[in-house]
């Protein structure tokens, strides 16, 4: 069965949507069905390589649908257009990444009543799909307990890593970036917002013995976005008032090719954020052999077993910096870690997987009025 799919996903820049979104496309585009992906804002300096390379052909507003019969439309992060596409001849799928009440600010009473008829209509919305897709169990259990009156059970597909990308990949010369020499360094990979709360990477680095051990902080920065600008800022205030410049690099939306370089060098990767709904990150550690040390909640509950390919800690500096002593002290932990990890993505988060699962869930939708 081959199908005509579009994409509809607001502001294709550098983040977890934008890649599972990404990856999702590849998989079905592997599969044989036509893919079109839809969007309001696509920067060729702040995207995916798929979607500039001609791998994903990509539509900047305009006409908005193509004027051609599709059998389904993928839409992700805003409902509101379902009950639109639901006049068209074509089968919904609504992926959720983390409903969007809980990302928007309730804070103040004019703010609630604002919010009021969005949170409403956000509810209303989702259940018109014709299936509902999450992340996680972390993100399913949540969805349940936000939108009571949505009986469809979501299900829940992991995110996946672009594997036979990072195959093909070559590892950059990371000199310019750092001095490799028996240099070892920890690496945080996340877009610059208060959110993702790098200052613990910075603050455990602190907290360290080995005062040889450096820092590298890449992620996503848009020079649009005035919450990169003020946070990234508010690092570097931060790196100097502990006295490590000498130990901390920042890299500003690395290539794909010198992040997947960082990886592999990287003695570990430090995941910060709390209540993650997903993480592709550490998935992409976790294929490249490295271990990982994250918060105790949220996503990587799921993707990291605690000894085993990493360490889940609270968020606070000591615990995280007793955790990466605990690696450093063993140095074959860190390579057992590794592989661990690897063999655990293999088995439950593999590109292989995740591609099977969405073409099921394709035919799973549009086979549904024919059974």
């Amino acid at each position: 069965m081959k199908l005509k799919v579009v994409f509809l996903h607001p502001d294709l820049g550098i983040g977890g949507a934008e890649r599972l979104v990404v990856d999702a496309a590849v998989a079905m585009k592997e599969f044989g069905h036509s893919v079109q992906i839809i969007t309001n804002h696509h920067s060729t300096s702040h995207c995916f390589e798929e979607t500039k390379d001609g791998t994903l052909p990509v539509i900047v507003v305009g006409d908005w649908l193509p004027r051609t019969v599709l059998d389904v439309v993928f839409v992700d992060q805003i409902s509101a257009c379902i009950p639109v596409l639901k006049c068209m001849p074509c089968k919904v799928i609504f992926y959720c990444h983390y409903p969007d009440q809980l990302l928007a600010a309730h804070d103040n009473i004019l703010k609630r009543y604002y919010r009021l008829p969005l949170d409403w209509l956000e509810e209303k919305t989702t259940m018109c799909a014709d299936m509902i897709l999450v992340n996680s169990y972390f993100t399913l259990n949540v969805f349940k307990n936000t939108f009571k009156s949505i009986k469809k059970q979501p299900e829940v597909v992991y995110p996946s890593i672009n594997t036979a990308f990072f195959d093909n990949t070559e590892t950059t010369n990371l000199e310019d970036i750092i001095c490799m020499d028996n240099c070892k360094f920890l690496l945080s990979v996340n877009r610059f917002e208060r959110k993702k709360n790098l200052e613990l990477a910075i603050h455990s680095l602190s907290l360290l013995s080995d005062d040889n051990i450096k820092l590298i902080l890449a992620g996503g920065y848009d020079p649009l976005n005035l919450e990169n600008i003020e946070y990234f800022q508010e690092l570097l205030n931060l790196v100097k008032d502990l006295n490590l410049n000498n130990r901390i690099i920042f890299l500003k939306s690395p290539s794909d090719g010198i992040k997947i370089s960082l990886l592999r060098h990287c003695l570990c990767l430090i995941y910060t954020p709390s209540n993650e709904h997903f993480g592709i990150v550490p998935l992409e550690a976790m294929y490249c052999c490295k271990p990982i040390v994250a918060v105790n909640n949220g996503g990587p509950k799921e993707t990291i077993e605690n000894g085993i390919n990493g360490y889940l800690r609270i968020a606070e500096p000591k615990e995280f910096a007793d955790a990466i002593e605990q690696l450093m002290k063993v140095e074959e932990n860190v390579e057992l870690f590794g592989l661990n990890g690897k063999k655990r993505f293999d088995n439950m988060f593999s590109f292989g997987a995740f591609k099977n699962k969405i073409n099921n869930v394709l035919e799973k939708v549009c086979l549904t009025d024919r059974l």
